[in-house]
């Protein structure tokens, strides 16, 4: 039997509580089905919480600031573990959204409609 392995949730409410003017920029403009799914805010994946996640479609957007320059190894670490179980990781700068946000939701929306494609006939996220 398999053992149970609780979330995070307190540290996850945290997160979503000191999210950054970016992020919540980005999430005014995902929220709902904006780019045709649903994204959750902080979400923990194994031992990391992704900024946002689409559970229908294993889709990740971290966003990266200035402290992401700081540790671009452990980033990378982060990405693997996540495409490993099976999740696409997009990722933006916060300059990004900041200044093409629209650009941004495009390509969301975009990589949301082709992981749809790959789903099998009678799955709807």
């Amino acid at each position: 039997m398999p053992t149970y392995k609780p979330r995070n949730t307190d540290r996850a409410r945290a997160l979503r509580r000191a999210a950054t003017q970016t992020e919540r920029l980005l999430w005014r403009n995902i929220t709902g089905k904006a780019v045709g799914a649903k994204f959750s805010r902080q979400m923990p994946i194994g031992p990391y919480f992704a900024d946002f996640l689409c559970r229908a479609l294993s889709i990740v957007i971290e966003l990266d600031g200035h402290s992401h320059d700081l540790r671009p190894e452990y980033d990378a670490t982060r990405d693997r573990f996540m495409a490993e179980a099976g999740y696409q990781v997009l990722r933006f700068t916060n300059a990004d959204v900041r200044e093409n946000c629209e650009g941004v939701v495009a390509a969301i929306a975009l990589a949301v409609e082709a992981r749809k494609l790959r789903l099998p006939p009678n799955a709807h996220p």
